[in-house]
C-alpha cells in the first residue's frame, strides 16, 4: 500500500492487512458538570490572613486548580456502579485593600468535594501487572485490583464574586484535612481555624468524570505508523540564520483579532 488511509470507514477492505490485538481502556460511563461552588472558604496562609484582619476589603483574582483527589468506592446493592469521590485543592489569589496602600496580596487554599455514580460495568477478574506491590505506595490490594480506573478532565475555576465574613457570622465547622503535600506548596504556613475574618469565593467550574476499564479488542491494521516529519532541532536551540527562523514562525493573527468585553485573560502568572 503506498500509503496509509486517512479515514477507516472508507477505506477498500482489500487494503486491510491483517487483524490485530490492542491493550486499551474502554469507556464504561462518563457525565459532564457545571458547578457553581457558592461561598467556598479560603484557608489564607498566616502573612495573609494578618493582612486581611486590618484590610478594608478584598477581591479575589483567580483560582488555579493544585490538584484533584479521586477515590473509587462500589456502591452497595448494585454491583455494576460505583461512587466517585473528587476533590479539587485550589489556589487562591486575591488583593486587600489596606489604607491608600497599593492592594497587597494574599494567598490561600480552598477545597472543593464532589461525588457521581457512574456504571463500571461487573468484572471478575483479578488484574495484576509486574509493577504491582501488595500494600504499596500505590495502594493496591487483591481487593481493589478489579475495580475501575476514574479519570476527571476539569479547567481552572471562574472566579464569580468573593466577601469577607466576620468570624461571628460564620457557623463552626471541624477542622479541615489538608494534605502535607498540599500544605506544602505554600510558601506560608496555612491557618485552618482560630481567624478572625474569613475570605470567601464563588467558583464556576465545568468537568468532566469518566471511568474506565481495561480491555482487549481486535482493530483492523491499515499499516503501521510511520513518521513522515523530519527530525531537526528545535527552534532557537542551534546557531541559524535568525531571518530564517523568523521567517518559520506564523503570523499571530489571533492576537490582532479583537476581543470581546468579557474576555477575561489568566492573570495568575507573577
Amino acid at each position: 500500500m503506498s500509503e496509509q488511509c486517512q479515514d477507516t470507514l472508507r477505506c477498500d477492505p482489500n487494503d486491510l492487512q491483517q487483524a490485530m490485538s490492542i491493550h486499551t481502556r474502554k469507556i464504561t460511563d462518563s457525565c459532564r458538570d457545571k458547578d457553581c461552588i457558592e461561598d467556598l472558604r479560603v484557608y489564607l496562609t498566616r502573612e495573609s490572613q494578618c493582612i486581611l484582619d486590618t484590610a478594608a476589603g478584598a477581591r479575589v483574582r483567580c483560582a488555579e486548580l493544585l490538584y484533584t483527589y479521586i477515590d473509587v468506592e462500589p456502591v452497595a446493592f448494585d454491583r455494576n456502579h460505583y461512587c466517585i469521590d473528587v476533590t479539587f485543592y485550589y489556589q487562591i489569589l486575591a488583593d486587600a485593600m489596606v489604607g491608600g496602600l497599593h492592594p497587597a496580596p494574599l494567598y490561600g487554599l480552598a477545597v472543593f468535594t464532589k461525588r457521581a455514580v457512574l456504571c463500571g460495568e461487573d468484572s471478575q477478574a483479578h488484574i495484576f501487572r509486574s509493577d504491582t506491590r501488595i500494600g504499596g505506595p500505590d495502594g493496591i490490594t487483591r481487593v481493589r485490583s478489579n475495580r475501575p480506573t476514574a479519570v476527571v478532565e476539569v479547567l481552572d475555576p471562574m472566579v464569580l464574586s468573593s466577601r469577607i465574613r466576620e468570624i461571628c457570622d460564620c457557623a463552626e465547622a471541624g477542622p479541615v484535612q489538608i494534605p502535607e503535600p498540599i500544605q506544602r506548596m505554600f510558601e506560608d504556613e496555612l491557618v485552618l481555624s482560630s481567624d478572625r475574618r474569613r475570605l470567601y469565593v464563588t467558583l464556576g467550574q465545568f468537568s468532566i468524570i469518566r471511568l474506565e476499564r481495561d480491555a482487549q479488542l481486535i482493530v483492523p491494521v491499515l499499516d503501521y505508523s510511520i513518521p513522515t516529519k523530519e527530525c531537526r532541532d528545535s527552534v532557537g536551540c542551534s546557531a541559524e540564520d535568525p531571518c530564517e527562523m523568523f521567517s518559520r514562525i506564523p503570523f499571530p493573527t489571533r492576537q490582532f483579532t479583537p476581543t470581546g468585553c468579557d474576555h477575561d485573560p489568566s492573570i495568575c502568572e507573577q
